[in-house]
């Protein structure tokens, strides 16, 4: 661990002691409060799992003390060993992604699995991707159009745009373009900017440019950086001058971009 990290371990004892006594509401309040490193460290140390939690997206963003993704990593891993679901979903994604530890995507899948099995959306999600991908599991579009939906039925929107895509492309059940704009729908109506833009980019294949223009709006609004320019930039090019109004209108950066899945 690095010497912020360190600091905290000789936090005085009665920063410990007065951990003890807070009820949950006021211990949530101070772990996410201004200048809470130091009490985020004593109460990891002292096994709160949610401080536990807390400590390790701080070292993971480098939010409040030095980014450590080793760090972040162990005590991903300490949480986890609580059983505690949120824990093993972000082991998952630290092994998936080699923040802190080596890549290792069965180890990775596992993870997910446990956290996944006990309701965790989350993890649902993201073992959906390993099976979709066949990523330290083997590739099975029915798992991943399962863990999807799963997720979809926690109210999970980026779930939700994946299953209408396994619908749109037949993946894991059967095609269904009704099932896929639905569900399309469910994604951009819950925030989720690749939901807008799949929603959008079927309505005007199926003739609907107004009401295209209107989610594509709202996909750009939504989205990050560089989609949200890629967005723009292909609806300049679009024979729609409806859609080509809202792409120039956006005074588009140039840069590569993400898969629009």
């Amino acid at each position: 661990m690095d010497r912020d990290v360190n600091a905290f371990a000789n936090a005085d004892a009665w920063r410990i002691a007065a951990l003890s006594t807070m009820d949950r509401p006021a211990l949530h309040a101070l772990l996410t409060g201004e200048n809470a490193a130091p009490w985020v460290f004593a109460a990891a140390n002292s096994g709160f799992v949610e401080a536990q939690m807390r400590l390790g997206r701080m070292l993971l963003s480098g939010e409040g003390v030095s980014k450590d993704e080793t760090a972040a990593a162990i005590w991903f891993a300490r949480a986890a060993e609580t059983g505690d679901s949120e824990a093993h979903n972000m082991l998952g994604r630290c092994l998936e992604h080699g923040w802190g530890v080596a890549r290792d995507a069965a180890l990775a899948a596992h993870h997910y699995a446990v956290a996944a099995n006990d309701g965790d959306a989350w993890a649902q999600y993201n073992l959906g991707h390993l099976y979709l991908d066949g990523i330290g599991v083997a590739r099975d579009f029915a798992a991943a159009f399962a863990w999807y939906s799963r997720a979809s039925g926690q109210g999970h929107a980026r779930a939700m745009n994946l299953v209408a895509r396994c619908h749109e492309e037949g993946w894991g059940t059967a095609r269904d373009r009704a099932l896929a704009r639905a569900w399309y729908r469910k994604s951009a109506e819950g925030g989720y900017f690749r939901g807008a833009y799949n929603y959008a980019t079927l309505l005007v294949a199926e003739g609907c440019i107004a009401g295209g223009a209107i989610w594509f709006e709202k996909a750009i609004a939504t989205a990050p950086e560089p989609t949200r320019s890629a967005i723009a930039q292909a609806l300049a090019k679009s024979p729609h001058a409806a859609l080509r109004t809202i792409g120039l209108g956006m005074n588009a950066l140039t840069g590569a971009t993400e898969g629009l899945i």
